[in-house]
C-alpha cells in the first residue's frame, strides 16, 4: 500500500490475485477537518499573543485575563453537549458549517471590545461556537475510517491545532504593529468564508460520495458495518464506565494545553523579557514540535501492534510513553536558558497532542459510531469544566505568587494520574454493547 495521502492507494486483493484503486477520498476529508482545527486554533489564540498589549493599552490584569478565558471556558463546557448532540442528529456537513460560522463572527467580534467585560462577551460567544469542532471532526473520523486508521487521521487533523498556533504568532504580530491590535481580530474571517464554502461542496457521508470507489467504500466499512450501534439517550451514556474513563481523562489533562494555548505568551513576556515583536519564534519552535507530537502519537500505536500487543494495548502504551514525556516540565519555571525551556515545552506540548490524537480515538474504539458525537462532547465538556478552573486560578496564582513554578508542576503530573484513572475504569478498552 502506498502512504495515505498520495493519489492512489493500492490493496492487495488475495481472492483475485491482483491489486484494486483504493482511492483518496477520506484523506482528503482529513485534509479538511486539518484545515477546520488550524483556523479553529488561530482564531483562540490571537488574545494569548495580545495578553501583553492588552494589559498596556487597555488597562486588563492577571485576574481579568483569568476570568476572560473562564468565560471562553464555560461557553466551551455548556456548547460542547449541545454541539455533540446536534452533529450526531443533523450531521457533520450542517453541522460544522454552523459551528464555524458562529465562532467566526465571534472571533472578529473582538475588535468592538474595548473592556475586560466586553472581552469576556466576546469570549464567551467564541467558546459556543469553537466547541463544535472536535466532535464534529471525531463523528466525521469514524463515519471516514476503519479502525485500524482513525488514531493516524485524528493525529493528523489535531496537528491542526499546532499550525494553527503556529500561523497565529506568524501573522498576529505583525498585523498589529502595523494596523492595530483590532485588526488582528478580524484576519481569520476570510479564511472561515472559505473553507465553509469549500466543505459544504465537498463534503458529503461515504454512502453519498460522488467520486468515492466501491473498493475504497468497502475499505472503510471494512471494520464498521457493526459499529454504526443505536441511538443512546445523552443520560444514558453517562452510566457507563467507559463514558466517565474519557471525561476524567479529558478533565485532566485538556487544562494543560489551555494552560500552553493562553499563557506561554506571557510567561516568555515575563520570564525572558520578550515583546510583542519577538514572541513569534519561540511559540512557531514549541507549536512545530507539537505538530510532529500529534502525527507521530498518532501513529505511535502501529509499531507497538507489529510487536504482537492488542489494539487497546498499543494504545495505552502510547499514552503512557506520552505521559512520561511531559514530566520534565517540572522545572520551566525555574530555568534561566529561554532555549532549554523552549525545548522542554516544545517536547512536552508534542507529547500533549500525541496523548490527544490517542484519548480521542478511544471513543470510536469503546463505542459505536453514533454515540461517538455525544461521547465526545461530554469529554470536551469535562475537559473546558477544568480548562475553567485553570483559567481562574492560574490568574489568582500569578497575581499573588508572579510564578509559573507551581503551575508547571501540575501539569509535569496530571498525565500519569489520568492514565491509571483511566485503565482503572476501562480496563483494556473494553468496547460498550448497547442494546438496540
Amino acid at each position: 500500500m502506498r502512504i495515505p495521502g498520495s493519489a492512489i492507494e493500492q490493496v492487495d486483493t488475495p481472492e483475485t490475485g491482483g491489486k484494486l484503486r483504493l482511492g483518496h477520498v477520506r484523506w482528503t476529508i482529513c485534509a479538511m477537518l486539518f484545515a477546520a482545527t488550524s483556523i479553529n486554533y488561530m482564531d483562540r489564540q490571537v488574545i494569548a499573543i495580545l495578553k501583553p498589549t492588552l494589559q498596556h493599552s487597555i488597562g486588563i490584569t492577571e485576574v481579568d485575563y483569568g476570568y476572560i478565558i473562564f468565560a471562553f471556558q464555560l461557553a466551551y463546557a455548556i456548547g460542547v453537549l449541545a454541539a455533540g448532540r446536534l452533529i450526531d442528529r443533523i450531521g457533520s456537513r450542517i453541522g460544522y458549517c454552523i459551528v464555524m460560522g458562529i465562532w467566526s463572527l465571534s472571533a472578529m467580534g473582538h475588535a468592538l471590545a474595548s473592556t475586560a467585560f466586553e472581552f469576556g462577551i466576546a469570549r464567551f460567544c467564541l467558546g459556543l461556537g469553537e466547541s463544535g469542532n472536535f466532535p464534529a471532526a471525531i463523528k466525521t473520523v469514524a463515519e471516514w475510517f476503519p479502525q485500524k486508521e482513525r488514531s493516524l487521521a485524528t493525529g493528523i487533523f489535531n496537528s491542526g491545532a499546532n499550525v494553527g498556533a503556529i500561523l497565529a504568532p506568524l501573522i498576529v504580530p505583525w498585523v498589529a504593529l502595523h494596523y492595530s491590535w483590532r485588526a488582528a481580530f478580524l484576519v481569520t474571517g476570510f479564511f472561515s468564508m472559505i473553507w465553509i464554502f469549500w466543505w459544504y461542496r465537498n463534503y458529503r457521508k461515504p454512502a453519498d460520495h460522488p467520486t468515492l470507489t466501491g473498493t475504497e467504500l468497502r475499505h472503510i466499512y471494512e471494520e464498521a458495518a457493526a459499529q454504526m450501534g443505536p441511538n443512546v439517550p445523552w443520560l444514558r451514556l453517562l452510566g457507563y464506565r467507559q463514558t466517565w474513563a474519557f471525561a476524567i481523562g479529558k478533565f485532566l489533562t485538556d487544562p494543560v494545553w489551555w494552560f500552553f494555548l493562553f499563557w506561554l505568551p506571557d510567561f516568555f513576556s515575563k520570564r525572558f523579557h520578550l515583546n510583542l515583536a519577538h514572541l513569534g519564534l519561540p511559540l512557531i519552535i514549541i507549536y512545530t514540535m507539537s505538530t510532529v507530537g500529534s502525527v507521530g502519537g498518532g501513529w505511535l500505536p502501529v509499531p507497538f501492534r507489529r510487536l504482537g500487543l492488542s489494539s487497546a494495548g498499543a494504545r495505552l502504551t502510547a499514552m503512557l510513553l506520552c505521559a512520561c514525556a511531559v514530566v520534565p516540565i517540572f522545572t520551566v519555571g525555574r530555568l534561566h536558558s529561554e532555549w532549554l525551556a523552549i525545548g522542554l515545552l516544545g517536547v512536552a506540548t508534542a507529547a500533549h497532542q500525541g496523548w490527544s490524537a490517542n484519548l480521542f480515538t478511544t471513543t470510536s474504539d469503546m463505542f459505536p459510531k453514533s454515540a461517538v458525537g455525544s461521547v465526545v462532547g461530554i469529554g470536551t465538556c469535562a475537559g473546558s469544566s477544568g480548562g475553567m478552573l485553570i483559567a481562574a486560578g492560574t490568574g489568582w496564582i500569578l497575581q499573588l505568587t508572579h510564578s509559573y513554578n507551581s503551575l508547571f508542576a501540575i501539569a509535569a503530573t496530571v498525565y500519569l494520574l489520568a492514565l491509571l484513572i483511566i485503565v482503572m475504569l476501562a480496563p483494556g478498552l473494553k468496547k460498550v454493547e448497547m442494546p438496540a
